[in-house]
């Protein structure tokens, strides 16, 4: 049956103490955000669509960075959870199939969860709801079911009657329904509480009186983790990092001090890849197999091949293709660039905007001169060329497949292959000069007087 994700991202999280909408703080490196429209996983829903409301621009952009094909729709009144599915209700007009109502704010919800619930509305719920049993059930509120197992109702922690208040199976929040029931539905949710709010829990007792099977479905607490401060976003990215690192290990991947490894949202590492301490991942990095990812590097938006070793102090940025068997060493920057295979980049050196040949070696200090202050220009240097310690590449250049260049060049015009570049001044030498130098400077030194300890 086709499904859609119905995201409410509208609040804007006064408790952060920001001025940018509370999904699109960070989690694993991207917004909280991109984990909810991520959730449904191999469900491959039909349609997301986010409903956002403060910085609605703002979330929008964010939203279609992750997936062009979403839907935004603004809540420009915040009046509750059942509201925010009813201003979505045109934008879902004619969609035929199971909606997931999600939260931008409450990012570990798993596919598998999803799919349990999608399995319970195959099963006959006409409404299904997503709890959990709670270690601590003070402030949740309380799925009541009838002696079959079946749900009646969601009881508000603050409307619960001594006997509710014992039961420790709470809502997340997150539903499920056919569109067109939980349209019927949502049309009937009145506002007449403290609030003057619409509340989507209400649905369960309106599906009840129109006697349609209400069901719970089940999932651990910790999934169903919502962020509202600072405070709960510093916990959220512990068990995020604590998951991933777990999935790295339990996925062929040694990690020598798990606990100072960052990883992202979307970071992808092959079997026995190492990484050493202090490694932070971005978004937009997948390592091959066999690599070796050494102490206190900085990767993003990059792609690492088999066999390669990176770092200590490599820094890779967006766009840096690093071919099998290559070597970035301490204190390389990589950027925008292809490295072929076997390539050699160990020394203290930037390389941006660059095509490097295969086997080809780059000395110390090298840099890419890839901007002219107005735009960006390309440096190629052929496979196995060697380019000599601190040489100036001056883009757009070129130096050929086995030309070298000489240290200290500053490379403007294209060195053919099997070339010699060298540009740097002829080297003089004066006899005897640096003996009278330092005499003379010594002599000045030992004239001045000195201040008078006395004063």
């Amino acid at each position: 049956m086709p499904n859609a994700l119905l995201i409410l991202a509208a609040g804007r999280g006064t408790r952060m103490k920001s001025d940018a909408p509370k999904v699109l703080h960070q989690l694993g490196g991207v917004p909280m955000l991109y984990h909810a429209m991520a959730a449904a996983g191999p469900l491959k829903s039909d349609r997301v669509v986010v409903v956002a409301g403060f910085g609605a621009s703002q979330v929008e952009a964010a939203a279609k960075s992750f997936d062009t094909t979403v839907d935004i729709v603004v809540q420009k009144e915040q009046l509750g959870t059942g509201h925010a599915v009813r201003v979505a209700k045109d934008e879902l007009a004619g969609f035929k199939g199971d909606i997931f109502v999600l939260y931008g704010d409450t990012p570990f919800i798993t596919a598998q969860t999803l799919e349990k619930m999608s399995k319970a509305r195959k099963d006959g719920a006409a409404v299904v709801v997503l709890g959990f049993d709670a270690d601590d059930p003070a402030l949740y509120g309380r799925l009541v079911l009838n002696e079959n197992g079946l749900l009646v109702k969601i009881v508000e922690a603050r409307d619960a009657d001594a006997i509710q208040q014992d039961i420790t199976l709470c809502n997340s929040g997150v539903v499920c329904a056919e569109a067109a029931v939980l349209y019927d539905l949502v049309a009937e949710i009145g506002n007449n509480n403290k609030a003057q709010e619409y509340y989507l829990t209400d649905i369960v007792e309106i599906a009840n009186q129109k006697e349609l099977k209400c069901s719970v479905v089940t999932c651990p607490q910790t999934e169903t983790f919502g962020i509202n401060s600072r405070s709960e976003l510093a916990a959220a990215e512990a068990v995020f990092q604590r998951d991933a690192r777990h999935a790295a290990l339990e996925n062929g991947v040694t990690l020598q001090d798990p606990d100072s490894t960052i990883f992202a949202f979307d970071t992808l590492i092959g079997r026995d890849v190492v990484v050493a301490p202090h490694v932070v991942f971005g978004p937009g990095v997948t390592v091959e197999s066999g690599a070796e990812i050494r102490a206190f590097s900085h990767l993003e938006g990059c792609h690492i091949g088999a066999d390669v070793t990176i770092g200590p102090f490599a820094r890779l940025r967006p766009g840096a293709e690093i071919g099998d068997t290559a070597r970035v060493g301490n204190f390389v920057e990589v950027k925008a660039a292809q490295v072929g295979n076997g390539a050699k980049i160990n020394h203290l050196t930037y390389i941006g905007d660059a095509d490097i040949g295969a086997d080809a070696n780059i000395g110390a200090g090298t840099v890419t001169c890839n901007y002219d202050g107005v735009l960006k220009h390309k440096t190629i240097v052929g496979e196995g060329a060697f380019i000599g310690s601190n040489t100036s590449l001056v883009a757009p250049v070129s130096v050929g497949a086995k030309a070298m260049t000489g240290s200290g060049s500053v490379i403007s015009k294209d060195v053919p292959a099997q070339a010699l570049g060298i540009s740097r001044p002829r080297q003089a030498n004066v006899p005897e000069f640096a003996t009278k130098l330092m005499a003379r400077l010594t002599a000045i030194k030992s004239s001045r007087k000195k201040p008078d300890q006395d004063q």
